[in-house]
Parts: C-alpha cells; sequence; structure tokens
C-alpha cells in the first residue's frame, strides 16, 4: 500500500487485538478516517464486516479496492484489465506536464505512461468496484516509482533511485469476501455521517494537527479524479486544496468536530488512534470520551515519519533548521462498558 504519513501499518496489530477483544468476528466495524484502508484490510482479512469511510476520493478508491470489493467476483476480471493496461503507449498528457516537468515527482517516462493507462481505464467504463482495483494498482505502481520523501509536498531535488525504475501495475491484494456479510465504502464527510452510523464498533483515526491529508497526497486525488484541474505553488497541489479544509487540521475546530464524532455515532465500543503531536492531549480525549464508557489508554512509541527526521528544506532543496525529536507516543483510547486486557493489545 501507498506510502502515507499517520499510517496505522506499525500499529495494526494492536488494532486489531483491541477490535477483537470486544468483539466476536463477523461483528460491523465502521472506520470513519479510512485513510490507506489498512485499518480495515486487517479487520476485514480476520473476519469482521467493514464499513470504511473518506472524504477524500483516493482514500474511497482505496477503501474500495481493499474493503468492499472481493476476490473470488473480481479478480480474473482485474487480471484482464491489468493485462490491457500494461500494453497501452505512453503518451504524455496532463499528468506528465504537471507532476513531471512543471513539477518533478516522477520521471517524464513514468509521467507518459501513468496518463496513457488512466486515460485507458476512464475509456473502458469499467464497475466501480473493478475500476477501484485499476486505480489503486496505478497508484501503488505510481507510489512505487516517486521521488519524494513520502508526502508530495515537496520533490527529492535529485531523482529517488527508485525513480528511474519502470512504472510495473500489480495485482492489489483484493481479500475473499467475509462469511458474515458484505463489507462497503463510503465517500463522506465523517462528521455529516457520523449521525448515521450504527455498528458494533467504531474505529476513529482523525487528522490531529495541521498537516492535510488531501495537500499531502494531492497527486493521487487528481490521478483518481482525473479532473485535470488547476495547479499553484513549487508542489504544484490541485487549487481546491486550498478551499477543502477539514476542522480537523484546525487547532479550534478539532475538538468541536471531533466531539461530534463521538456523540453522533451509535455504538456501544469505539477504538479511537491519536498521537502526542496533535492538537489534542491525551486528558482533553480522555474527557471526551468519558462519556461513552469506560476509557483506556494503550501508549506505543514509535517513529515519527520519514520527512521529519530528515528535516526541513527550503524550496531550492537546501536543509534549514534542525531535526527535533525522532519519536512520538502514538495513542490507543479504548472506550466501551466492560475494560479490556490492555496486556493482550500491548
Amino acid at each position: 500500500m501507498i506510502k502515507y504519513i499517520g499510517s496505522k501499518r506499525a500499529l495494526l496489530t494492536q488494532i486489531a487485538t483491541a477490535v477483537s477483544g470486544r468483539l466476536p468476528e463477523g461483528g460491523l466495524v465502521c472506520d470513519l478516517f479510512s485513510g490507506t484502508a489498512r485499518v480495515g484490510h486487517v479487520l476485514k482479512k480476520q473476519g469482521f464486516r467493514v464499513w470504511s469511510n473518506d472524504v477524500n476520493a483516493y482514500a474511497h478508491v482505496l477503501a474500495t479496492a481493499y474493503v468492499q470489493a472481493d476476490r473470488e467476483r473480481w479478480e480474473a476480471k482485474a487480471e484482464t484489465v491489468l493485462a490491457d493496461l500494461r500494453t497501452v503507449t505512453p503518451q504524455a498528457g496532463w499528468f506528465t506536464r504537471a507532476f513531471c516537468e512543471d513539477a518533478r515527482y516522477f520521471t517524464p517516462e513514468n509521467g507518459a505512461r501513468i496518463d496513457a493507462m488512466r486515460d485507458r481505464i476512464a475509456s473502458m467504463a469499467l464497475e466501480p468496484e473493478l475500476e477501484a482495483i485499476a486505480l489503486v494498482s496505478l497508484m501503488e505502481a505510481a507510489d512505487r516509482v516517486d521521488s519524494t520523501a513520502g508526502v508530495q509536498m515537496a520533490y527529492m531535488k535529485a531523482w529517488a533511485a527508485r525513480a528511474l525504475k519502470p512504472l510495473e501495475l500489480r495485482m492489489p491484494d483484493v481479500l475473499p469476501g467475509v462469511a458474515a456479510g458484505p463489507c462497503r465504502a463510503t465517500h463522506r464527510d465523517a462528521v455529516e455521517l457520523a449521525p448515521e452510523v450504527e455498528a458494533d464498533l467504531v474505529y476513529l483515526d482523525p487528522p490531529y494537527n495541521q498537516h492535510s491529508y488531501l495537500g499531502n497526497y494531492h497527486c493521487w486525488e487528481s490521478l483518481v479524479l482525473w479532473d485535470k484541474p488547476q495547479t499553484y505553488g513549487i508542489a504544484n497541489k490541485r487549487i481546491d486544496v486550498r478551499t477543502r479544509k477539514s476542522a480537523f487540521n484546525s487547532r479550534p475546530g478539532i475538538a468541536p468536530a471531533l466531539k461530534a464524532v463521538i456523540d453522533g455515532v451509535k455504538t456501544p465500543n469505539l477504538v479511537v488512534s491519536f498521537n502526542d503531536e496533535g492538537y489534542l492531549s491525551r486528558d482533553q480525549l480522555v474527557e471526551m470520551l468519558s462519556a461513552r464508557g469506560e476509557v483506556q489508554v494503550i501508549e506505543i512509541q514509535h517513529p515519527r515519519y520519514v520527512g521529519a527526521r530528515i528535516g526541513i528544506h527550503n524550496p531550492k532543496g537546501e536543509k534549514v533548521g534542525t531535526v527535533g525529536r525522532l519519536r512520538n507516543v502514538e495513542y490507543l483510547f479504548v472506550v466501551g462498558d466492560r475494560p479490556l486486557k490492555l496486556a493482550d493489545a500491548a
């Protein structure tokens, strides 16, 4: 899956244990901020019915492929589509100009492959789940040959070694269906959706500071939407990055937005991921969640994302300032009417 700040890849065992400690296999888990869909993917693999949601289009496509789509229905058709895409003739277009010439996220050779494959997907009129699998294959192929430190706020001064490799499509790890019932992916604002959510457990992993996922992954949003938007700045971000703002990226906005979600969902169990770099403190979150039941907190030491470890660079690629702390604390807040054995989730 794609490189992602805030990814819960290293915490999947703890999250899955917290969920399985409260629900039997087949229970319904709603992940309202699904991001890469890693959490939903591992929970589906464990036999839970999963409802993944995200406001960003690229995240919705990831969830459609990794959570909603079932392998037995789509694998053969997807392999046929990917085989077709591998035969297209590279043709430079909007993506190449925006992200390989005006910016340098990918080599022009790979940009031309991306342009041609994305145009081909658009022309195929695929069913939504099959299209999502094709788009995820292309997105992940592009991610493997990018020239960034993991976010699309800037690109390397010199090409990263991986960027010089030719883009290669692979079949995403689409899972078999769940015996208890279908999984689903939705594309909604979490605050608006929360009052409609009824689930056995709700997992929340909201944005927690100023870093906008849309701003950090604007290339993927444009690749999925294929709307060829106006762009701005050295990073060549989509123009709507300026207007599609989230309350969760705002210090005054995050508390009322998160409280609205917590109060709105109908569930006996909550698991909330947060971070000690967030706008809300551990104590504030415990107070906010305590109305829903007993709150237990699991703390996990974790390295900061690679961009933070590299340090701050100016637009010329020159290092400015100094690297701060190299580790942070990831929190899991587990809320319900009975305690979780913390030793099982550690």
